[in-house]
Order: structure tokens, then C-alpha cells, then sequence
């Protein structure tokens, strides 16, 4: 989230536009109704909800999602990981994008040091919560800090994956000459490492995954840009105050919180998301070189909206 355009003046978001844990729960509720098995609470930042360990009690426990996951910045998870626990939390993806405090705190906008979060990994681990690290690779930014991110969480026997940059959003000053490609960043690390490749853990997984053969975890890439993967997606996105978006990378979004809010039933919740569902044409990663091609800007959500 650029300082420039969310400094202190911008007006977020306050908390009657918000949904509440019970509508959240009403909201999963109709997606496990539909199919749903996997929630992942996102952001933005997850954790400055002063509810989210009850938020998470209620998915696993009420709700009864199989699997529920966070993915945070890890500045607020330490002391939240005993709570979240307790909760029934199933997994957590702790965004590092550099082990070297200039860089990270370049890259996450704030200065936030890396030692911080490390240490919140560190606690999640002896609560025994499976945790991935997120790793988002820009040239000349944090490319040359590959082969570190990689040994330090080998050690851990962390998966890590590295994102492609990606044009979400239309403030994160995205540019085809910033993305290193997923072959590229395969191809530095096994200079070092001897990797296989393995078949995803789930259909429709976004990541590729390689295992190092010496056994010490495995590494994924998600390359929206040169792979796009649109032709197998079956995630939605609901925002903090309830749109649901089909796609990451679109600007168009339905109000299921003011479904919600009008008093719809159950089974007229459910009618309603699944006609948006059913309806869905997204395959923005697949026309994205034709739009460029085309000098064809689209207007598209921040992913601080919507996360990824």
C-alpha cells in the first residue's frame, strides 16, 4: 500500500461498512453450502482485526471449514499465535520478501525489520502451525537475495514461494522490466540445490512445486505473468466490506453484504452467489499481453482489498 496514495489523509474504511463476525459467518456459511473447503483470511493485514482469533474460532468450529489459513505481514503474529491456535487455525503464509532489513522495509513500504517477523515464524513453528513464506521477487530489488531467502528457510524445512510481480491493483507502479520470471528464479536455485519437480497438493494449486532432493522441503513459484493460469481458478475473493470479486485482477465486484443486509435468506444467499459464480468470464492473466500489445489499461482492485 504506497504511502503516497495511503498516508495518514486516506479515508479507509469504518467499521459499519465493515462485515461483521457474524456475517462472516452467514457469508462461509453459503460458501461451504456451495462447495467451499478452503477460507483464507487475507488482506491487506488480517491481524489488526481485534477479533480475528474469534473469527477463526467460528469458520472451524461453527461454520466447520475444513481448512482455514491466514496470510499476514507477521508485524502483529507473535502474540497472537497462542490465540490463533487455541483457535483451531490450520495454516499460516507469513510474507518475507528480503532477510536484509533495507530491502524488506523498502518493499513493504514502512521500514518494518525482518527480525520481527522471523521471530513470529519462529513462535508459530513451536506452536506446531504449519507455516509457507511468500516471497514477492522485483529485478534489482530482492532478486539477489534468492539463494538466501532459500537457505535460511531450507534450514527450517519452510516452503517458500516466490511470486512473479504482478500488475495488481493500480498503484504498485508495476513494470514488465521489474518481473523475473519463475524459469529464471528456478534456474538460479538449482545452480546451488538439485531440485524435482512434484504434482500440486490440490487441484487447481497457483504455485509449481519443486522438493529439493536432499529432502530439505520444497520451493513453489507463482507466475501469473509468463504462466498465466486462469483456465483452472476456482477462487473468490470477498472484501472487508463484502463485495465478492471473481478475479485479482479486475475492478467489477457484486454486494453479498448487502444481500446480507436486505435479509436474505440462507437459500437466497446462496442462489445469489452461485448465478455470480456460474456467470464468471475472467481470464484477464491470458489477455494481458494483447491488452499491453493494445496500449489497453484496465482499471483494477488494490489487492489490499482483496489480497491475492
Amino acid at each position: 500500500m504506497p504511502k503516497e496514495v495511503f498516508g495518514a489523509a486516506h479515508n479507509f474504511l469504518t467499521n459499519p461498512q465493515l462485515m461483521t463476525r457474524e456475517e462472516i459467518e452467514k457469508i462461509a456459511a453459503a460458501f461451504v453450502s456451495l462447495g467451499v473447503r478452503k477460507i483464507r483470511l487475507t488482506g491487506g493485514e488480517p491481524l489488526i482485526r481485534n477479533d480475528i482469533a474469534d473469527i477463526v474460532e467460528v469458520l472451524k468450529n461453527k461454520v466447520q471449514v475444513p481448512d482455514v489459513a491466514i496470510t499476514t505481514n507477521g508485524w502483529l503474529l507473535e502474540k497472537l499465535v497462542p490465540s490463533l491456535k487455541k483457535a483451531g487455525l490450520d495454516r499460516l503464509n507469513v510474507s518475507v520478501d528480503s532477510l536484509d532489513n533495507a530491502t524488506a522495509g523498502i518493499m513493504n513500504g514502512l521500514g518494518f525489520k525482518v527480525e520481527r517477523v522471523l521471530n513470529a515464524i519462529d513462535a508459530a513453528l513451536n506452536e506446531n502451525i504449519p507455516v509457507k513464506v511468500n516471497c514477492v521477487v522485483q529485478k534489482g530489488i530482492n532478486d539477489h537475495q534468492i539463494l538466501d531467502l532459500c537457505e535460511y528457510f531450507r534450514k527450517k524445512k519452510i516452503p517458500v514461494r516466490f511470486i512473479e510481480f504482478m500488475d495488481v491493483g493500480n498503484t504498485n507502479h508495476w513494470d514488465q522490466s521489474k518481473v523475473l520470471s519463475a524459469k529464471e528464479i528456478i534456474n538460479l536455485i538449482s545452480q546451488k540445490w538439485a531440485l524435482e519437480p512434484i504434482g500440486p497438493a490440490y487441484r487447481g494449486e497457483v504455485a509449481s512445486r519443486y522438493r529439493y532432493k536432499d529432502g530439505a522441503s520444497e520451493i513453489g513459484l507463482i507466475s501469473s505473468i509468463t504462466e498465466p493460469f486462469c483456465k483452472d481458478c476456482h477462487r473468490a475473493r470477498l472484501s472487508a466490506d463484502g463485495k465478492l470479486f471473481t478475479c485479482l485482477f479486475t475492478a467489477f465486484s457484486w454486494d453479498v453484504l448487502g444481500c446480507v443486509r436486505a435479509g436474505a435468506t440462507a437459500l437466497e444467499l446462496n442462489d445469489f452467489i452461485s448465478r455470480i459464480w456460474k456467470g464468471r468470464l475472467d481470464k484477464y492473466s491470458d489477455e494481458r499481453s494483447e491488452l499491453i500489445a493494445r496500449g489497453e489499461a484496465r482499471s483494477k482492485v488494490e489487492m489490499s482489498f482483496i489480497g491475492g
